[in-house]
């Protein structure tokens, strides 16, 4: 549970401490999303390749190896200097969490292989990850209140510290008895099938459409051709991909990607617009939505209960539909309802994607047999973190684009003060700052005024995204049984 914690309070800290990073470090909007998406992008690109390496050296043994470093770079991230050295630590910290997450699901499914206790496992473990967005918020914002924004990410040391010393003491190590040759070329394969089609998708989103996008998409699709064949072709795969043949298989790693998509995509934009529209502090913003974060907490264990009277593709089709109902609030309001509405759209999405993700990880790791659970926990980690990927690029690149087109600069700024203006919602901000008092509101009015026309557009999508979750989750786990 430790390293899931770890994984969640850097994920969910940041978006809370994102406008006073982009105050003090000035990032370009571009290098703003990347400062936000390069960790899960890292982590997406070696995920496969580390739970395969935790199935082969051992899965605690790897687990504590990624402990140290996260705990070093955690270290590095809090003293950045520059915006492009915090981009190099929090690449790093992807690094080091590649090497955590795949070894805590593939170690639950060799601890409990009755598929009851399993699944129940499996949703106190979806649940680190709502616990961890609990604390990162609320504790983040009190340091980010009383201190260097560079603190948040010394929270994660306080959890590495009790990690290494207990889990050679209570976790048992596991391996795969016959992992094979290690496939140097698979794994590279694997990196160049991910990384640059999420980059692709990035550049899109703040650059629009060019030959790097279509350069990028190229190289994934062939990497990830080739790859596919070599692992078709293999007794022993990196990734047995004959998985994918398997509908409920491939339906729940899609379903799990787009719910991490749900809930990264509307914390982008809420935190900011609860912070930076609405005035309120860091530590504030997170109690508003510390409700519905303990909601999560909850539907992911009751949901346990009620999957052994309902089926899972029905179930998984209600939580997404939640999550749909949350994005259709932001995209009637644009987030000008009151706090306690947009607390409970918080609340809606919350519940949905933890019944989702409870169900759709025990489905991924029941597919396959005990031995090889590191490769399949890699696999649904993959997915989280592409989703999370996704959430900003995809999400948060619309909003960028449409605040950009939206916002009507006022005349009397400088070219430098008009461009930084343009850039976010937090540099628009900061320029109001250094102007006059009438021409400040001006700004200033104009800027939160066009980020919330952005929410619109971007919950729309996000409206139109849950839809077709729906559909996909019930053609294809139609059939599972609890």
């Amino acid at each position: 549970m430790l390293p899931v914690l770890i994984v969640s309070i850097d994920n969910t800290v940041l978006s809370f401490a994102l406008p006073v990073i982009a105050r003090d470090l000035q990032p370009s909007a571009a290098l703003q999303l990347w400062i936000v998406d390069v960790y899960p992008l890292v982590l997406a690109a070696l995920l496969v390749s580390m739970g395969n390496l935790g199935d082969r050296i051992g899965r605690r043994k790897l687990l504590l190896i990624g402990s140290v470093g996260f705990a070093v770079v955690s270290v590095l991230a809090a003293n950045a200097p520059t915006a492009e050295a915090l981009l190099v630590a929090r690449a790093l910290l992807g690094v080091f969490g590649a090497a955590l997450m795949p070894c805590t699901l593939s170690l639950l499914r060799g601890m409990f292989l009755d598929r009851r206790q399993r699944r129940l496992a499996i949703a106190v473990w979806a649940t680190g990850f709502a616990a961890g967005g609990a604390i990162g918020p609320i504790v983040g914002g009190v340091l980010l209140e009383h201190g260097h924004w560079g603190s948040v990410f010394l929270l994660a040391v306080p959890f590495l510290v009790p990690l290494l010393v207990l889990a050679p003491l209570l976790v048992t190590e596991s391996r795969d008895p016959n992992p094979g040759p290690l496939d140097v070329v698979a794994i590279v394969l694997s990196m160049l099938t991910f990384a640059p089609v999420v980059f692709a998708i990035k550049h899109l989103a703040t650059e629009g459409f060019d030959l790097v996008v279509v350069l990028g998409v190229v190289v994934g699709i062939a990497a990830g051709t080739v790859l596919v064949r070599r692992l078709l072709a293999q007794r022993n795969p990196l990734l047995d991909v004959r998985l994918f043949a398997v509908p409920a298989f491939t339906g729940s790693v899609l379903v799990n990607l787009v719910s991490v998509l749900s809930m990264v995509g509307l914390l982008y934009f809420l935190a900011q617009h609860l912070q930076l529209v609405m005035g309120m502090g860091p530590m504030e913003a997170g109690l508003v939505l510390l409700p519905g974060t303990l909601a999560m907490v909850v539907a992911s264990l009751l949901v346990v209960r009620w999957v052994r009277r309902v089926p899972p593709a029905v179930l998984m089709s209600v939580g997404l539909g939640l999550a749909g109902i949350a994005y259709l609030v932001f995209a009637v309001t644009g987030g000008s309802s009151a706090v306690w509405v947009l607390a409970t759209a918080f609340a809606l999405l919350s519940i949905g994607v933890g019944m989702a993700e409870t169900l759709s990880n025990d489905i991924i790791v029941a597919a396959v047999p005990p031995a090889k659970a590191g490769a399949a926990s890699a696999v649904s980690e993959t997915a989280y973190e592409l989703g999370a990927v996704l959430g900003t690029s995809i999400l948060g690149g619309i909003l960028a684009a449409s605040y950009a087109a939206n916002l009507v600069v006022p005349a009397g700024l400088t070219s430098a003060q008009a461009d930084a203006a343009g850039e976010t919602l937090a540099g628009a901000l900061d320029v109001a700052d250094q102007l006059p008092a009438d021409l400040a509101a001006v700004l200033a009015d104009s800027a939160r005024h066009a980020f919330d026309a952005g929410v619109v557009v971007t919950a729309s999508v996000g409206v139109v995204l849950s839809i077709l979750a729906i559909v996909l989750a019930a053609r294809t786990v139609r059939g599972q049984r609890g």
